[in-house]
């Protein structure tokens, strides 16, 4: 299909083929809530993780995009979204859909989940079902720990109405003096120095504002107490840095991170129901939020809390436990010692796939190592989200203080880690690591490690290049994939995009990587171009993308067009998709799976077909604007028979008809396949290589 004919082909494609990405992230989500409410699969402190994720998804949903839709709407941008909708539209259709997904997460929660656990004997009681020793506890507990740091803010002619801050639970207490019989407000912010459930011993909890609640006559001696509830706050939480005006990024962050605490306008208000009509309708004006903005549900507020829960000793209400192997050709090398990363990777490359793949014998024995082995000269490194206790951090700094050349890209703008990025930049300079910032309006978001080491015949460059962050902890829990090697080809790519993210090279043409932004973009739709040609020329054809979000036009109205002209499209999304599959005439040949479970789907994959040779490959970037316009992402190709045959057939088990799935329609409803038309449960895919790795591992 040549330039002219392409084109023409995405002229003709219809105005409403994008489905609105805002409402299939809400999409996203519900599928979250139906693995909480899925008593055949999911074990029951599972299901209330799952709660307690769908509350931190939607806390972060209306922190950074809804806030930044009010703040179009605000701005008085009118102009209407891909979909059709113009924001108020959109902002109607967001709110409307919350309320009936919160309303459901209650019902779970309420009707489910908690009885559920009450069963095994897991309860969160009310004040009133504590026994008389478990209340003196508390009352001994509140004495000593709880109200030396409780803070009563009242709201009269000479208080005004406090900031709440964001996603802080708090109480409205309505109070009345006895004397003059007055009626005043006043607000009571739920402390955080202890859990948000309070162990009575054993498996017994209740809620920490339940316990200040029955402690109010004490904090306000001499009041009445009328009423109270508890209510919490959404605010506008994204990081706005103008990086051209600032001379020193650091400094700017640290200025913002301070006035992101004050000034953010709430986006959302949750109350407590039977809340008195007086309070909400204080709350409602002093905060200046809209009715529809206000969600009553159940306490308790802010489900979040069941992370505690869901961690409780309790192995026989969770998955099973699972120890992540050394990869085959790394164990290979192992001896009474660690494996010889330097060795194995001679041998050959290695692909990774975690959490199957342990990531301590892996990546982070190959940057340890590294920093140990006297004949490595240099570490290059990127750092985009990390632990607190990261030792990929200690080995960094190892390194440097071993004399050897450091050189760590931080990424600090990455969203809500900011603080924590910028203390790791002050140690890893303090040390003696080169610290640089990357290029100046992008996130760095690669997954990229680098060694140098002199060997008998010369310097040879190793590599790590991912598809997830180097962390320890999410690797354990996220799934990603990994490439580790010392092709000199491939290593070659990775020294130069290095010295271009440090050194502010104008390189951006690589042999075996597709960098962002300049050529990840290109590069899939011309792959995508390529396979229109192999199927018109009768070649084998097909297309094979797995990423966290789909959203991308450029990208989606090339798939389109491989749809119309023959070529088969699978999609495997974990979030958002704006492409509408199976519309007749126009993706008759696309199919589009989600799988959720107990590990997060977080690698990006990419199979071409190619006419009988094919292209894959792996990388940090989603199909969005940020990541192919805003950031600097890898995509690199696979060259090993073996590795290309393993990732093919990660895809073919995603879209076997007896794998566990959502299947997404052309209307935009995505449906859960977990059972055959008989009845019995289709195949968990994560379970199943959990499986496949373990007997691996046994020969």
């Amino acid at each position: 299909m040549d330039d002219e004919e392409f084109a023409a082909a995405l002229a003709a494609l219809p105005a409403d083929r994008f489905a609105d990405r805002e409402l299939s992230w809400l999409a996203f989500n519900q599928r979250v809530l139906e693995l909480a409410d899925d008593e055949q699969r999911i074990p029951l402190l599972e299901r209330a993780r799952f709660l307690a994720i769908f509350s931190s998804n939607l806390d972060e949903y209306y922190m950074v995009r809804v806030a930044g839709l009010k703040r179009r709407i605000a701005a008085g941008v009118a102009v209407a979204g891909r979909s059709g909708l113009l924001p108020r539209e959109l902002h109607d259709a967001i709110l409307t859909r919350t309320a009936e997904l919160v309303a459901e997460q209650a019902r779970i929660f309420q009707d489910e989940v908690r009885p559920a656990m009450a069963a095994e004997g897991i309860q969160i009681l009310p004040w009133s079902d504590l026994t008389d020793p478990e209340k003196a506890a508390m009352r001994r507990l509140f004495a000593e720990r709880i109200f030396p740091v409780l803070t009563p803010l009242a709201v009269d002619p000479s208080h005004p109405f406090p900031y709440i801050s964001g996603l802080s639970v708090n109480l409205a207490v309505l109070l009345k003096n006895p004397h003059t019989g007055a009626r005043q407000f006043a607000r009571v912010k739920v402390p955080t120095i202890l859990p948000r459930f309070l162990d009575l011993g054993g498996t017994r909890f209740v809620a920490i504002e339940d316990v200040i609640a029955r402690h109010l006559d004490q904090i306000f001696g001499g009041m009445q107490v009328l009423e109270w509830t508890t209510f919490r706050v959404t605010r506008n939480e994204d990081l706005e840095v103008e990086e051209d005006d600032a001379e020193n990024l650091l400094f700017a962050l640290e200025k913002e991170l301070l006035r992101r605490k004050v000034g953010r306008p709430p986006v959302r208000l949750e109350v407590q129901e039977d809340t008195d009509p007086a309070i909400l309708e204080l709350l409602a004006s002093e905060l200046d939020i809209s009715e529809r903005e206000i969600f009553t549900v159940p306490a308790p507020l802010d489900l979040r809390g069941l992370f505690t829960l869901a961690d409780i000793d309790r192995e026989d209400l969770k998955y099973p436990a699972f120890l992540p192997s050394t990869h085959p050709h790394l164990a290979e090398v192992e001896t009474a010692r660690p494996a010889d990363m330097f060795a194995a990777l001679k041998q050959r490359d290695v692909l990774l796939h975690h959490p199957y793949d342990s990531f301590a014998t892996s990546v982070q024995r190959f940057v340890e190592q590294a920093a140990a082995d006297p004949h490595v000269l240099a570490i290059k490194q990127t750092l985009y989200r990390t632990s607190g206790d990261s030792p990929i951090i200690d080995a960094l700094v190892e390194a440097a203080q071993a004399g050897k050349q450091v050189l760590a890209l931080v990424e600090i703008k990455a969203r809500f880690d900011e603080q924590a990025n910028i203390r790791w930049a002050r140690t890893l300079e303090e040390a003696g690591v080169h610290v640089v910032y990357g290029v100046m309006g992008l996130k760095t978001h690669c997954k990229l490690s680098m060694v140098v080491r002199e060997e008998p015949d010369g310097l040879r460059r190793y590599a790590h290049i991912g598809t997830g962050n180097y962390n320890p902890k999410t690797a354990r829990l996220y799934e990603d994939m990994g490439l580790l090697t010392s092709n000199p080809v491939v290593t070659e790519d990775v020294a130069r995009l290095f010295n271009h993210l440090s050194g502010m090279t104008q390189e951006t043409r690589y042999r075996r990587l597709l960098v962002a932004p300049h050529g990840i973009r290109t590069g899939l739709i011309d792959l995508i171009r390529g396979e229109i040609d192999h199927h018109r020329a009768g070649r084998p054809a097909g297309i094979r993308i797995k990423v966290n979000s789909a959203v991308d036009e450029d990208v989606l109205d090339a798939l389109y067009v491989a749809s119309q002209q023959g070529v088969p499209v699978d999609l495997w999304v974990r979030g958002i998709c704006t492409l509408r599959p199976q519309v007749p005439g126009l993706s008759d040949n696309v199919r589009v799976r989600s799988i959720l479970g107990r590990f997060l789907e977080h690698s990006r994959l990419f199979a071409f077909t190619g006419g009988g040779r094919p292209v894959v490959g792996i990388g940090s970037a989603d199909l969005m604007h940020r990541n192919l316009d805003r950031r600097v992402e890898v995509l690199t190709s696979i060259s090993n028979k073996a590795h290309v045959a393993e990732i093919e057939a990660l895809f073919a088990q995603a879209f076997a008809e007896d794998t566990v799935a959502w299947h997404l329609d052309a209307d935009g409803l995505w449906t859960a396949h977990t059972t055959a038309a008989d009845g019995s449960p289709l195949v968990d895919m994560q379970q199943h290589l959990i499986g496949a790795k373990s007997k691996r591992r046994a020969k």
